[in-house]
């Protein structure tokens, strides 16, 4: 992991934005995306896989990351691409939700980031048993190429943020 990472300032404010408790600031859109992956059988499964970050790995990112469950401060270096050239993609862990029914974790972006804002990666157990898996987004283009894809690159986090999902349903039925 690139220690400098560690000493980067996020590339946003004010942390806590997929919290929901703040309204959104000017200039960023929020997005969400969740779906049922299961009865109460999966919410175990699925609370390892995001945890885990497998989300993230199951759409193809290399994934630096702590070899323990994260904790707040952690830095999370994604890379897409080929052979170590690729979008690198970093962020920092900002919270994290370990509730007896709710488990997931939230990052913000660091400088390099396409772009600018935090995301969350949330499992829940629903009053009816069923597990849900969430990713919400707060953000803004960070770079030069995701400013100008305006909004084609909205539409690229949305589909993003379905094989996020996807994802997980097809690592629970796999179990």
């Amino acid at each position: 992991m690139p220690a400098h990472l560690d000493q980067q300032p996020l590339t946003y404010a004010p942390v806590g934005l997929t919290r929901g408790i703040t309204p959104v600031p000017e200039g960023m859109h929020a997005s969400g995306t969740s779906r049922i992956v299961g009865g109460p059988e999966v919410f175990e499964r699925a609370c390892d896989f995001v945890l885990g970050l497998g989300m993230q790995r199951a759409v193809g990112a290399r994934v630096q990351a702590p070899d323990r469950p994260l904790e707040v401060g952690d830095t999370v270096v994604m890379t897409l691409g080929v052979r170590g050239r690729g979008l690198r993609i970093p962020t920092r862990v900002v919270y994290v939700v370990r509730e007896t029914d709710r488990r997931g974790f939230a990052y913000g972006t660091l400088p390099g980031h396409p772009e600018r804002g935090e995301e969350l990666f949330l499992v829940e157990r629903l009053a009816s048993g069923e597990t849900r898996v969430s990713v919400s987004a707060v953000s803004a283009p960070g770079r030069w190429f995701t400013r100008l894809a305006g909004p084609l690159g909205r539409g690229v986090q949305r589909a993003a943020s379905w094989r996020y999902v996807d994802s997980v349903r097809r690592h629970c039925r796999a179990g």
